[in-house]
């Protein structure tokens, strides 16, 4: 009944990680353009499906596996350094900063 050895079991990893990630860090990317964030869902399940069909499905997960090492590095080391809290993303005016946002929330762009 259940095959995992399907283009769609890829699929579903890749939307669930990015689910969850969008779901638990999204205050992160908060000011970035829907759009933006759309095409990089895309791009990432694009590169998955590609490796998945040449290589493997065993390559493809482990790839997509490495690709999660620089957000880890980024928020468990790289953003502490700069003072900001890796899962809360506090202080936001040390963030909006680092990101070169501007402070006003309520900014039309």
């Amino acid at each position: 009944m259940w095959d995992i050895n399907t283009i769609w079991f890829e699929i579903a990893i890749v939307s669930s990680t990015m689910s969850l990630g969008y779901i638990c860090l999204g205050h992160f990317e908060e000011r970035t353009p829907s759009l933006r964030k759309f095409f990089k869902y895309v791009f990432t399940l694009a590169i998955v499906i590609a490796i998945s069909i040449f290589f493997g499905q065993k390559i493809a997960l482990i790839i997509f596996g490495l690709m999660t090492i620089p957000a880890l590095y980024i928020h468990l080391v790289w953003l502490p350094k700069k003072g900001i809290h890796g899962w809360t993303g506090k202080p936001k005016s040390k963030y909006y900063e680092l990101r070169k946002w501007s402070k006003n929330i309520f900014d039309e762009k």
